[in-house]
């Protein structure tokens, strides 16, 4: 069960490499078309295109929410606490975040993009809710 768990924080690593990397590529084809200059973003990296901040914007997202993800996991496994309700909740998180950079990196839709952050918010509340239950009341 606890594979079950961890998968997703490893498929989630994936993803952040992923979105690294195209970061990265994308950065570097932008100073050397010379649309950016590094002085321009030496300092205050809003000179980036648009479509460079995008991506940013979105590599910056995955080590916000998710750290509560990863928090909450460590302790499931710490403390042999992992079930069915968990991994099922670890898994949709997990859609969550590439629903959240596929919409960030493409259309951006302000307005689905909210929607699926605020899904996984809330799958991230009932991870840690499910805990306090199983550790605090069930046990």
């Amino acid at each position: 069960m606890i594979k079950l768990l961890l998968l997703p924080l490893f498929l989630h690593i994936v993803l952040i490499y992923f979105i690294g990397s195209r970061m990265l590529r994308a950065r570097i084809k932008s100073v050397r078309s010379g649309e950016t200059k590094l002085s321009d973003i030496s300092v205050d990296t809003s000179e980036w295109p648009r479509r460079v901040k995008a991506l940013g914007n979105n590599f910056d997202n995955q080590f916000d929410l998710p750290t509560l993800w990863y928090a909450v996991c460590a302790l499931l496994v710490s403390l042999q606490l992992v079930d069915i309700v968990q991994v099922t909740l670890s898994w949709i998180f997990l859609l969550s975040r590439f629903a959240h950079t596929a919409i960030h990196i493409g259309n951006n839709d302000v307005r689905s993009r909210m929607r699926v952050y605020l899904a996984g918010f809330f799958v991230i509340l009932a991870m840690w809710a499910w805990f306090g239950v199983r550790l605090f009341v069930a046990r």
